[in-house]
């Protein structure tokens, strides 16, 4: 099994409340993901309660079968436009990919 990690730090808004609404769009975009690609075998997504404003906001885990089932997650076309959301509203991205 491979663990997907990926970390996300959203980019700076006019007020908190949008940074909140942005911030659950994105969630639950990615969390949309394992409903449509039959390669998830699991998915989680944390938005970060820690307000440290070093601190990423979004966490990211999900498992795939082989490095192959991520890689066709990667390019799959749902996941894409997810990424097209999750580019125009951040400002870092920190990811690992690992074997369990």
């Amino acid at each position: 099994m491979i663990n997907h990690v990926v970390l996300f730090k959203l980019k700076e808004f006019e007020n908190e409340d949008l940074k909140a609404v942005v911030r659950s769009k994105i969630t639950h975009a990615l969390l949309a993901l394992k409903d449509t690609i039959q390669e998830i075998k699991y998915m989680q997504v944390g938005e970060n309660h820690d307000l440290n404003t070093a601190a990423h906001d979004i966490c990211l885990i999900s498992h795939f079968e082989s490095l192959g089932d991520l890689a066709a997650y990667q390019v799959h076309p749902e996941h894409l436009k997810v990424i097209d959301l999750v580019r125009v509203n951040t400002s870092g991205r920190a990811a690992v990919d690992f074997e369990f």
